[in-house]
């Protein structure tokens, strides 16, 4: 008996995303939980180390962001090792 009642609901359910009557978001608005991410308008190479993101299903792949940051966070050491003209 509970089987035929769940499979009526899911039925229902079904049809009712195909009527319209619910509605379907897979790619909803993204949650921000901190509005900075740590970096701010002048920023050292030791700045690039504590930046930090939120975190989304759907986001971005947290160690390709991490390579890129760590060679950010290498360049902008190297231009600051340099000597001022």
């Amino acid at each position: 008996m509970l089987f035929i009642v769940v499979a009526v609901l899911v039925v229902g359910a079904f049809a009712a995303l195909l009527t319209g009557r619910i509605h379907y978001d897979p790619l909803s608005e993204p949650t921000h939980t901190e509005g900075d991410t740590g970096l701010g308008e002048t920023f050292t190479s030791h700045d690039v180390a504590e930046v930090h993101f939120d975190t989304a299903f759907r986001g971005y792949r947290m160690d390709q962001v991490d390579r890129v940051l760590d060679r950010l966070q290498v360049r902008i050491a190297e231009l600051e090792a340099r000597p001022e003209p």
